[in-house]
């Protein structure tokens, strides 16, 4: 366990390399990029196998002192404990897939060398949110991982959309990170320590108040990194990046650090009612609002995106529950990684074949062209269904079915939520799988023969689909929910009074879902598909394209507010105070070009003047004589 801090440094060595040696790195730098993080995973693999074994289960490492400032005192320390080491595995493994991936997809592309410093950036940073000891290390790990989203998602930064979706990125992500400081902040102020163990071991003095403001200050950062009502608009921006930029933000990497950040916090949720019941909400509403969005998206990407959202959401919903659904929450984390990563491949192998085409309309039938690339995303999509036995149905069935067990109303109101929304995942995901791979082939006159990848695509592809298959199954007979209980504080048995047994929820979610897939493929299989955009439609499906006018609330209540200040600012700066000066400045200058005309040379000039001037001062002597 003295090399944990291995972990970070070899992807860490490999971007500053990777950066440094300019185009010399060329020819090579992709298989460094690659062996850096096959060596993170090695090792992460070996530290999360010598844990199980360990009686404590959990091991910290301080690396130095990084804050020793009058009364704070921060070292720059690591945790190894079962959360960070699942965290670790998936970053890692996935990650490196989508490197050995990168390495046929980016082949062609001037800028590979950059791109895969970039992705090993990428992955150190999030290692060191998930491997800090205390806030202070996870902020840095954090806005890292912000760095290398905006260095990825703008890597084309030539074209305007990806610099548009870069900036969006950063700038969405500030305002989550503003409540993380603020939280961190309060946490010492109040507790003089910004420690995992401190400050957990010390929450319960904090009174009710300071404890509520702290959890939703952290639930804002949260809902910033990971995509989640109200600062979930970047995220389908985002899809500007290549692909396996797109599979590693939403599967590995950036938008499971605000789930990981409420989990980790749990100790502090566990003493606030109110602000787990926030994150419920947040988590549901956000399910739905993704679910929504993605039923009227024609982008491939787009559709994953949200997609994303929406599973998110399942995950904030369950840490939100509490107990022993903070586990349901991680468990789905991880058979998402393989699901959602496994489609996002699967996109760009379409793409690689399609000329880089997107547009679902523009799809069709390609499942006899490129059938490893429809197995592999088939085996996600019926992942993502929930469909027994793959992924989804160990993971996404359980958080409905504890959702649906929390006590009073909210259990109804959760419940019926996430119950729902399988049932419009099921609808969007099918239409999606139908308008791509089923079908009659509806291509522009430019792609002449779809192709399948090349193996170095698709072997990673054919590996996380294993996980699609089996991870579910797998996760569950590994133990992994009484793993990750001692991380929670919580027994992996102590349930909730059941309101229905599991054997009911998991039956009412297959029915549901199946309707919403037979839905979608008597709609886009049974039927003529449209190749455009119709030219009138009704103000549901209006509200669905335009993303529930997301961007146009934040427009309306955030930019354009922004810039009417911005411009009254300028205003009172320019005629205000500018004016002011430059108006005085304006009237002594034409004073003194009026007083120098005085000077005229004439003796007889200054005499008239000096007369002048006696007789007003005489008149002003006898006038206050007089008066």
């Amino acid at each position: 366990m003295s090399y944990l801090w291995l972990l970070i440094a070899l992807p860490a060595f490999g971007a500053t390399v990777l950066l440094l040696v300019g185009k010399r790195g060329d020819k090579w730098g992709h298989y460094l990029g690659c062996l850096t993080s096959l060596a993170a995973f090695g090792l992460g693999l070996a530290q999360f196998l010598t844990l199980r074994g360990m009686q404590t289960k959990s091991v910290e490492q301080i690396l130095f002192s990084f804050i020793p400032v009058g009364d704070l005192k921060i070292d720059a320390g690591l945790l190894f404990d079962p959360l960070s080491g699942v965290f670790v595995l998936l970053i890692t493994g996935i990650g490196s897939l989508i490197h050995i991936y990168s390495i046929g997809y980016m082949a062609h592309d001037e800028g590979r060398r950059r791109f895969f410093a970039y992705l090993n950036l990428f992955v150190a940073a999030m290692l060191l949110l998930v491997l800090g000891n205390g806030y202070v290390m996870l902020y840095v790990g954090w806005e890292g991982v912000g760095l290398a989203s905006y260095l990825l998602i703008a890597f084309w930064y030539f074209k305007p959309a990806a610099a548009t979706a870069a900036k969006k990125a950063f700038i969405m992500n500030r305002v989550g990170d503003v409540g993380l400081t603020l939280a961190i902040f309060l946490m010492f102020a109040t507790l003089g320590t910004t420690s995992y163990s401190q400050v957990f071991s010390n929450a319960d003095k904090l009174n009710s108040t300071i404890l509520t403001v702290m959890t939703l200050l952290l639930l804002l950062g949260a809902c910033g990194k990971s995509g989640q009502f109200p600062l979930q608009a970047w995220l389908p921006d985002a899809m500007e990046g290549p692909t396996p930029v797109s599979a590693l933000i939403h599967a590995a990497t950036m938008v499971t650090a605000g789930v990981y950040l409420i989990g980790r916090s749990a100790p502090l949720y566990n003493l606030t009612p109110t602000g787990q019941t926030v994150v419920c909400a947040i988590g549901a509403f956000t399910l739905l609002l993704g679910c929504i969005a993605g039923c009227a998206k024609d982008d491939i990407k787009k559709v994953l995106a949200w997609s994303t959202v929406s599973q998110i959401g399942y995950m904030f919903l369950a840490v939100g529950l509490g107990g022993p659904a903070y586990a349901l929450g991680i468990f789905h984390l991880l058979c998402h990684g393989f699901f959602k990563a496994g489609m996002f491949l699967g996109a760009g192998s379409v793409m690689h074949g399609m000329n880089d085409q997107v547009d679902m309309r523009r799809f069709g039938g390609l499942a006899r062209y490129m059938p490893i690339t429809a197995v592999t995303f088939g085996l996600g999509y019926l992942a993502i269904l929930g469909i027994p036995p793959f992924a989804g149905f160990f993971s996404k069935d359980a958080i409905i079915e504890a959702a649906f067990n929390r006590p009073g109303w909210t259990g109804w109101l959760f419940g019926g939520a996430a119950l729902v929304g399988a049932g419009i995942t099921a609808f969007y995901m099918s239409r999606l799988f139908v308008m791509t791979f089923l079908g009659k082939k509806r291509w522009t006159e430019d792609i002449k023969h779809p192709h399948e990848s090349p193996a170095v695509m698709w072997v990673p592809m054919a590996i996380i689909a294993v996980g699609s298959i089996g991870a579910g199954f797998g996760l569950q007979a590994l133990g992994l929910l009484d793993w990750l209980a001692p991380a929670f504080g919580t027994e992996a048995g102590a349930h909730e009074a059941e309101r229905f047994p599991a054997w009911m929820v998991s039956t009412a979610t297959l029915v549901i879902v199946v309707l919403g897939a037979a839905l979608a493929y008597w709609l886009y299989l049974g039927r003529k598909v449209r190749e455009t955009e119709p030219a009138t439609t009704n103000g549901f499906v209006l509200a669905a394209r335009n993303a529930l006018y997301a961007d146009q609330v934040n427009e309306a209540l955030f930019e354009r507010p922004g810039l009417g200040l911005t411009r009254a600012i300028t205003s009172l700066d320019g005629r205000g105070i500018d004016g002011f000066v430059n108006g005085l400045g304006g009237f002594m200058s034409g004073l003194s070009n009026r007083m120098k005309r005085a000077q005229t040379g004439f003796v007889r000039t200054y005499a008239l003047t000096m007369l002048i001037g006696a007789v007003l001062v005489v008149g002003a002597l006898l006038a206050v004589r007089i008066g």
